[in-house]
């Protein structure tokens, strides 16, 4: 009885380049070695894939997949961008624009907010559909951060590495569609959230300016987006 043997490497075609790499590597990571950029969002390393804001949705043999929580395949044929990707991409953040509070002349993360570089990426000169302006979602409870629920694009790090990496579980999501949200310790304000460790990985994950440290005026957040992959690096060196 022969057992399946585990290919060294995988091999296949992304944009027309040969890519080699490891057996259980996503598209994104075989992207990422060739020097292959693809837009991501909710994406951070050393967090598990969420796969929820699309933005890395790539041409796999005539069909459109996540790269991120895609796994690659030998024989594969992928392409990262045709006219009807760019499209797509750039429908995504002008729709994550027009449902928040994304003005970037008066936000905290103008400058470093990766919202705002991807909109600089496809090419978002303007919104052509109506802001929601939502004004009824801050929670400035916490002594130390606060959440500005109108800026938040509901990528889910936060969730995440509360959970995978601090393992205090406080962050969640709730409601759906235009009353999606995340929230902390199932509705509970944010300085009553018992399980919350005050650690600020969520603010460091967080690509906009929807939770930041209290005290930054416009312009002033800059955050340690590899901090949640360095910490899970260091968790498995032990």
């Amino acid at each position: 009885m022969s057992s399946k043997v585990q290919p060294d490497h995988v091999k296949l075609v992304i944009d027309g380049q040969d890519v080699s790499v490891e057996p259980g590597r996503t598209l994104l990571d075989a992207a990422t070695a060739a020097g292959i950029r693809i837009p991501t969002l909710c994406h951070l390393d050393g967090l598990p894939e969420a796969a929820a804001c699309r933005m890395c949705v790539v041409d796999v043999d005539g069909r459109w997949l996540p790269a991120c929580a895609t796994e690659a395949v030998d024989g594969m044929h992928v392409v990262t961008k045709t006219p009807e990707i760019e499209t797509h991409r750039r429908t995504v953040v002008e729709l994550l624009f027009a449902e928040g509070n994304h003005v970037c002349a008066f936000c905290v993360s103008n400058g470093h907010c990766e919202l705002q570089d991807l909109a600089c990426e496809v090419g978002l000169h303007s919104v052509r559909v109506p802001y929601s302006f939502r004004r009824d979602r801050i929670d400035a409870s916490h002594p130390g951060f606060l959440v500005d629920r109108d800026r938040c694009v509901l990528c889910g790090r936060c969730v995440r590495v509360c959970a995978e990496v601090e393992g205090a579980h406080t962050w969640a999501f709730a409601n759906r569609g235009t009353d999606a949200r995340v929230i902390t310790d199932l509705w509970e304000t944010w300085d009553d959230a018992e399980s919350c460790t005050s650690c600020g990985k969520c603010v460091e994950s967080c690509p906009t300016g929807a939770i930041v440290c209290k005290g930054v005026s416009n312009a002033e957040m800059v955050k340690d987006a590899e901090l949640p992959g360095e910490l899970v690096a260091r968790r498995n060196r032990g």
